[in-house]
């Protein structure tokens, strides 16, 4: 009955799992003293808290997983050879596949808690708590532990019918609920999405060092980005999907159910120097209900001076010199700085 219900909703999957995570601390705990959680102090201070669904939410005895895919209902069949060819247009700007739509906080949110409506409406009143990438939570994990997939070398969840264009949800009831089996793993001898990172994040199997990832850097990173990874960002403006998409699993990801997920325009397929050239009200304008808004104006101009300075870099047309040099004199340091490098071509 709940599958159905989550499947009104938008839902593809649903799975459910204990909360015993204690097999997983050691890992995180490693993982945050190696540094790999960069300026995500928030990762730290939470702590093993993320391990211990029972402290987060006390009271809990069950987690329920969700799964939404995200590509969009129009993607072609061809839909990651098309994505890799972007990385080749230098002029082109390249937005994270999943960045393209409404932001999915808002649309995962609203659908968990109509489902936990539901769920109270049919069960009776329970404990609970919805959460989608907003909390010390281990979703990939909790994921994992349910059935919904495996983890892979690049540390996302993988599934055999639907790839990793995903996203992932949790609600936290008081409720002891029959658990859902794992699946095994099936990335064999596959090295792709190592080998394929351009910063080389993916450190080794399975390990992710965020302060090399593109998407954390053009992202979850406030600062100046080392320069030593610039010239390796390409055209990358917000997130990077090169693990995804060379993939072999992600020629089963499913399209969105949900018009939400659709590309909007103005954020797919524009050239650098149009993006370069927004306002901060323009920019305000164009990622009204985006999860892009969340970096400010301010870092979206100095992930595209990045940009700019490498299609330079690449050959292209010297007329991208003009738009950069009317932002010398920007009031952040910080696009001043990524500016004045990007010039320097």
């Amino acid at each position: 009955m709940i599958r159905a219900w989550a499947r009104e909703l938008g839902f593809s999957q649903i799975g459910v799992t204990g909360v015993d995570l204690s097999s997983s601390e050691a890992g995180l705990s490693a993982w945050l003293a190696a540094g790999f959680h960069g300026g995500m102090d928030y990762m730290a201070l939470h702590g093993l808290k993320r391990a211990r669904p029972g402290e987060l939410v006390p009271g809990t005895v069950s987690v329920i997983t969700l799964r939404m895919d995200y590509l969009s209902a129009v993607a072609p069949a061809d839909w990651q050879t098309i994505e890799l060819q972007r990385l080749n247009r230098p002029d082109e700007a390249t937005v994270s596949i999943y960045a393209r739509g409404r932001d999915y906080h808002k649309v995962l949110r609203r659908r968990l808690q109509l489902l936990a409506e539901r769920m109270t409406a049919e069960w009776g009143s329970f404990g609970y708590r919805v959460f989608t990438d907003s909390a010390p939570v281990l979703e990939a994990e909790l994921a994992a532990r349910s059935g919904q997939g495996w983890r892979g070398k690049h540390t996302l969840l993988l599934n055999r019918e639907a790839g990793s264009m995903f996203f992932l949800g949790e609600i936290y009831v008081d409720l002891p609920l029959s658990p859902t089996e794992p699946v095994a793993e099936h990335c064999g001898r596959c090295r792709a999405c190592i080998d394929s990172c351009p910063t080389q994040a993916i450190v080794a199997p399975y390990q992710l060092d965020a302060r090399r990832c593109i998407s954390y850097l053009t992202i979850e990173h406030a600062g100046s980005i080392p320069l030593e990874l610039r010239t390796l960002m390409g055209n990358r403006i917000y997130g990077c999907d090169d693990c995804q998409l060379v993939c072999p699993w992600n020629k089963f990801a499913q399209r969105s159910a949900l018009p939400d997920f659709d590309e909007r325009a103005g954020l797919t397929g524009h050239q650098l120097v149009t993006l370069f050239g927004w306002t901060e009200e323009e920019f305000m304008h164009h990622t009204e209900g985006s999860p892009i808004r969340r970096i400010g104006h301010e870092r979206w101009l100095r992930n595209v001076a990045v940009a700019l300075g490498n299609a330079l870099r690449a050959g292209a047309s010297e007329q991208l010199r003009v738009v950069l040099v009317e932002r010398t004199t920007h009031p952040s340091a910080l696009v001043r700085e990524h500016v004045l490098w990007a010039l320097d071509a």
